[in-house]
């Protein structure tokens, strides 16, 4: 990823954030036949393990488990906050009209190699990791223990479970540093104005580096 330095994010407790908050995963892996992409939820975890770990599950019909070359690093990118940034948003503008359109990101990249975990009980305790996690903020949140134990049981044995600990961590926030200071306030105010969500996302994000 081409990553100049004033785009670098490199605080593990930000990275750590992204990925919970953005769970989805684009997992890049390679085969035979060349590169695959999949999009699979992966819960980062890390208790009881020697260094954060990506842990998921595929349906057994899908051929990565098997396909994979298990010698070779697999690469999970999480998307997080994106925008598109008018020109006509920067200050900057109106003083001498050399501004151009770009686009906000945030994103981080996890590098391992994949291992397959076809285990009833590692599956469930991964799967109940993410459920965890994910309806933590709902007032009546579901577990997967609130299923019928005959019906789960026949859940997981139709898919196979993923590990990646993380060799690499690597994150990229391009959210407006390389402009003047008066710009970054006039981006945050043209995105809030959107009135969407995405928009007063990336607004926090172009605050809190520094704007």
């Amino acid at each position: 990823m081409y990553q100049p330095s004033h785009f670098e994010e490199n605080r593990p407790e930000v990275l750590h954030a992204l990925l919970r908050s953005h769970p989805l995963a684009t997992l890049v892996t390679l085969t035979a036949q060349g590169l695959e992409a999949n999009h699979i939820p992966l819960y980062l975890r890390c208790k009881g393990v020697d260094r954060p770990t990506l842990v998921g599950h595929v349906a057994r019909a899908n051929p990565l488990w098997r396909d994979t070359d298990l010698a070779t690093p697999v690469l999970a990118i999480f998307q997080g906050p994106q925008h598109y940034i008018s020109p006509g948003w920067y200050a900057s503008k109106a003083e001498h009209g050399k501004v151009v359109p770009t686009w906000n990101y945030a994103v981080v990249h996890a590098k391992g190699l994949l291992r397959v975990r076809d285990d009833a009980v590692w599956i469930r305790q991964q799967m109940q990791e993410l459920t965890t996690q994910q309806e933590a903020p709902i007032p009546a949140p579901w577990a997967v223990d609130d299923a019928p134990r005959d019906y789960t049981d026949r859940m997981i044995a139709a898919v196979v479970g993923i590990e990646i600990p993380i060799d690499s961590l690597v994150g990229k926030w391009k959210v407006s540093q390389n402009q003047p200071a008066a710009n970054q306030v006039t981006v945050q105010q043209g995105l809030q104005a959107t009135g969407t969500e995405a928009g007063a996302a990336m607004a926090t994000l172009v605050r809190e580096s520094g704007g």
